[in-house]
């Protein structure tokens, strides 16, 4: 019995370690897999956490390694701006989704379809030639081979802008009171990049130094690069600081337009002077010394007969200079110069000073024309337009010559802004195939000129669709012959009227008295020759200056107008070459060359 027991209580005894240390090692041997496993998951966590993070990573950081290739850098040309801000929301999606897939992806893809940016790619692909493209050419290069090389060594201003951009963002990571080494280094290198770039625009304008920084600035950049890795933080801040530069540049041009209106409507202040000087002279006149010899010439219609209507005294001086050092019979010549009140005085003076030789001349003021004044405040009052070029009188004098001068049977209408470069008086001899104005159109695609039918004219309007054709050719004002015989036969300033009752009740054409000189000589204008008068010497039109010279007429309209500082300097010469620059009120008003 006692043996039994005693078998028992060792049986007990030698169970009881086994009970204690088997759930101990199974314990150990479940939470060393479960570590495992858990390790495992964790390292596939981070994975796909940063793995698009390290993609996007590559877009600004280079590795020293081999494996990961850098992108090829694309700098935008100034005039990229707008397509970068619309595309950028676009591209950051694109490359959330595809990652690093398709490196060799086309650029038009990724940064618009814009032409542009595939010549900067290209470009700059010529600046990493592969080890094949690095060999020794075995044949000559071309002619634009060279000339896409030197394009490209251009592109090292676009890549220095490039990185100004980028150590700004940088700059906008670190905190504002931050003082650390590398926000000093950005700064410095900041300022040395910005100072050596200044208004360079062409590789050739730096110097060594300048690429010594530039390469300065880069090794900076990629510190930053490996300091502030948040990749969409960076890409926000980069997208908000093209779309400010995008809203300064609009806020900028916008201001350029206005001012430029400005200048266009605003009086010089040597012209205002001028004006002064010669009111005052002319008040200081005699009655008889007011008046202008060969005042028989103005009823002859058998004379070339001349209308210039102006407030402005170097204009007119300018266009009857021109008119008559071209003219082969300036003694047939008779000019009708129209004014209004204020400018009477001044411009009176100028020619009482500066006779024009043997031509006649007949100085005016809109007053003088009572009917005329009643008639045309009632269609000055409902002019929709805040712009002097459009709303004041002498605009629309056009439309009254033939009961302006009732004598005449043929007048050649002349804008103030224009040069007169060759004899003018052939132009009484042209075949008018009973049509009331002879002009030189523009309606052909392709000139500086060019003008549509549609483009002042409203055909959405039914009235505006049954009476004209939007393809009708149209002309332009500025050198003008009227046969005003048929013109009062046909009562066109009638027609004029009506068509200017038909704009007051809804718009069917732009201000001014180009649309309305459509309507109302529609059927009746003959084309001249395009040699007669050339246009667009007044706005960025590129005319050719073969054209220029070539031209009878040439003709500045725009705001840009020659007596203007805004004015381009390249035709300017065209203008001055018949402007007495020796007057002493020139001189006094400071009106020089």
């Amino acid at each position: 019995m006692k043996q039994v027991h005693r078998c028992t209580r060792i049986l007990i005894l030698s169970l009881l370690p086994v009970s204690v240390f088997v759930p101990v090692f199974l314990l150990s041997n479940t939470v060393r897999h479960f570590n495992s496993e858990s390790e495992e998951y964790i390292a596939d966590l981070s994975t796909i956490k940063y793995r698009t993070d390290a993609l996007k990573l590559t877009a600004i950081e280079k590795e020293e390694g081999e494996s990961v290739e850098e992108p090829p850098l694309i700098v935008y040309k100034d005039g990229d701006i707008s397509s970068m801000v619309t595309n950028t929301a676009d591209r950051s999606n694109m490359s959330d989704q595809s990652g690093n897939a398709k490196g060799s992806t086309d650029l038009s893809e990724r940064n618009g379809t814009n032409q542009d940016t595939k010549e900067d790619y290209q470009q700059i692909q010529l600046e990493k030639p592969s080890s094949e493209q690095s060999k020794p050419p075995t044949v000559p290069q071309s002619p634009d081979v060279r000339s896409q090389t030197r394009r490209v060594l251009d592109e090292k201003v676009k890549e220095m802008k490039d990185q100004l951009i980028r150590a700004r963002a940088y700059l906008k990571f670190a905190p504002p009171t931050s003082n650390s080494q590398l926000v000093r280094e950005l700064k410095l290198r900041l300022r040395e990049l910005d100072r050596a770039l200044g208004d360079s625009r062409k590789d050739s304008d730096l110097s060594r130094g300048d690429l010594q920084r530039m390469r300065a600035m880069e090794a900076t950049l990629s510190k930053a690069s490996r300091v502030y890795t948040d990749c969409p933080a960076m890409a926000t801040k980069l997208r908000a600081m093209t779309h400010n530069t995008e809203e300064r540049a609009r806020t900028l041009k916008n201001q350029v337009a206005f001012l430029l209106q400005l200048a266009g409507r605003t009086t010089p202040k040597g012209l205002h002077c001028l004006s002064m000087q010669l009111t005052a002279e002319y008040f200081a006149l005699h009655p008889k010394e007011q008046e202008y010899p060969n005042q028989q010439k103005m009823l002859d219609p058998d004379l070339y007969h001349f209308a210039v209507f102006s407030d402005n005294v170097l204009a007119c001086a300018v266009v009857v200079n021109s008119t008559i050092s071209t003219s082969r019979e300036p003694e047939k010549i008779v000019f009708h110069l129209v004014t209004d009140s204020p400018n009477l005085p001044a411009i009176s003076m100028w020619f009482l000073l500066n006779p024009p030789g043997k031509s006649a001349m007949q100085i005016l003021s809109i007053d003088s024309f009572e009917w005329l004044s009643a008639r045309y405040n009632v269609t000055l009052e409902k002019q929709n337009s805040h712009d002097l070029r459009y709303t004041s009188a002498l605009n629309h004098l056009r439309f009254y010559l033939p009961d302006m001068f009732p004598n005449l049977n043929k007048i050649l209408l002349l804008d103030h802004d224009v040069v007169v470069q060759k004899d003018l008086t052939q132009l009484w001899s042209v075949n008018m195939k009973g049509k009331v104005n002879g002009a030189v159109e523009t309606c052909q695609e392709g000139e500086p000129s060019f003008r549509r039918m549609d483009m002042f004219v409203n055909f959405s309007d039914p009235s505006i669709v049954s009476r004209f054709d939007r393809n009708s050719c149209t002309w332009a004002f500025g050198l003008n012959v009227f046969d005003l015989q048929e013109w009062r036969r046909r009562n066109l300033t009638g027609v004029y009227h009506n068509y200017l009752q038909l704009g007051y009740a809804r718009p069917l054409w732009l201000a001014g008295s180009l649309p309305l000189g459509w309507v109302t000589f529609y059927n009746y204008t003959v084309g001249l020759d395009r040699t007669w008068h050339v246009l667009g010497l007044g706005y960025e039109s590129g005319v050719r200056r073969g054209d220029i010279e070539q031209a009878a007429v040439i003709h500045f309209d725009g705001l840009m107008k020659p007596w203007l500082d805004i004015g381009h300097e390249i035709y300017k010469e065209y203008w001055r070459k018949h402007v007495n620059y020796e007057s002493h009120y020139l001189q006094q008003c400071n009106i020089h060359p």
